[in-house]
């Protein structure tokens, strides 16, 4: 065999087992997601393993600790999170029944999965080299700005309000969604969506009424900023 036929070779290897690897921790990942929803958040790695039907070193051959399996399943989480609030946000035209169909969404989300929750946020003892939770929270805001931008856009403004605006929605909607499940649902998700609607809408309607104010965003700052 030729030298650069072995290279080629080995390199062929490499590339399927990396594939296989990536396939497992995925499956893994998974695997652990649904022991977490049956099992609860304070599940273990034995019974992560034992769930997923491979050993616990098996495990740790693809995921080197606790903390690096959460880094995966947080990841997870964040797309699931994503998947339940893009249809909602699509499905509606209007601004505020956008913003009302992603707090209903991702409320709707956290209710129906609250192990994986608070497995997520709530993990304790564990070293976090990496912010999982801000992971999900980018995951979710770059996916709301996406839809923000697009609409803001087809009404001839300017889309860099997108991004802040739908950090906002999120951190703000995930806080005090937080707070309804520690407390176990004081009020029903239907009020509280409502609730946070009406206050999230009352900060960003601006952005709708200067699309009916010549100059857009800017002259809109200066016509509420001069009390006209």
């Amino acid at each position: 065999m030729k030298p650069g036929q072995a290279a080629a070779n080995t390199d062929g290897r490499r590339g399927r087992w990396a594939g296989h690897r990536e396939q497992r921790r995925a499956e893994l990942t998974e695997a652990a997601i649904d022991a977490i929803r049956q099992l609860g958040p304070e599940v273990g790695m034995e019974a992560i393993a034992a769930h997923a039907g491979v050993s616990k070193p098996v495990l740790y051959r693809y995921f080197a600790d606790k903390s690096e399996l959460w880094l995966a399943v947080g990841q997870r989480s964040g797309a699931l999170v994503l998947e339940a609030i893009v249809p909602a946000v699509a499905a509606v035209r209007e601004e505020r029944e956008a913003v009302g169909a992603a707090v209903d969404a991702y409320l709707a989300h956290i209710a129906a999965d609250t192990s994986l929750y608070q497995f997520v946020v709530h993990q304790p003892g564990i070293a976090r080299q990496h912010d999982v939770v801000a992971d999900v929270v980018d995951t979710v805001a770059s996916g709301l700005a996406r839809i923000f931008g697009d609409r803001l856009r087809a009404r001839g403004l300017d889309s860099g309000a997108a991004l802040p605006w739908a950090y906002g929605v999120v951190g703000y909607v995930q806080s005090v969604g937080d707070w309804w499940l520690r407390q176990q649902q004081p009020i029903s998700r239907e009020a509280l969506a409502d609730y946070l609607t009406t206050f999230l809408w009352s900060g960003v309607s601006g952005i709708r009424h200067a699309a009916d104010v010549p100059g857009g965003l800017a002259a809109y700052r200066e016509e509420t900023s001069s009390g006209r």
